[in-house]
């Protein structure tokens, strides 16, 4: 079997063991076709149980992207959709769970990529994230790591 269809295989089977969990908690998953296969931030905290401790709200800068990269591998082996929810950092490992608020919203995802590369940003949202937080272009938003990654 090739390595991607082991992959592949393995995404699917992960997607539908969180639907799982998140149906025994209560809180419906969205499809994958809805998500581009991630979990969205409501979703992922119910599958989370709501137990993830994070560290205190902090503000940075963030940027979005997504469409010149749709269809490519990030660099935590997830293949990036529109409706993709993550989020790219320079150095917090591949799926580092951030509660990101902006404008009254709130979203809890993973760390999915490697960025931003645009000088002075220090996340890099993806589309799913930005559509679901109603943030535009670029500027200041309120995050929170996970407890445990809290120190980056």
């Amino acid at each position: 079997m090739a390595g991607t269809n082991t992959r592949t295989g393995f995404a699917a089977l992960c997607a539908a063991m969180l639907g799982i969990c998140a149906l025994g908690l209560g809180a419906a998953a969205p499809a994958p076709a809805e998500t581009g296969g991630a979990a969205s931030g409501a979703a992922y905290e119910a599958q989370a149980g709501g137990g993830i401790a994070f560290a205190p709200l902090r503000s940075a800068s963030a940027t979005w992207y997504g469409p010149g990269f749709y269809g490519k591998q990030t660099a935590c082996g997830q293949t990036l959709r529109p409706g993709t929810l993550g989020v790219a950092h320079r150095s917090l490992p591949c799926g580092t769970a951030v509660k990101f608020v902006f404008g009254g919203r709130q979203v809890v995802t993973r760390v999915i990529d490697r960025g931003p590369y645009a000088k002075g940003f220090a996340w890099d949202l993806t589309n799913g994230v930005r559509e679901a937080l109603k943030f535009e272009g670029s500027g200041l938003i309120r995050y929170a790591v996970a407890a445990q990654y809290a120190r980056h």
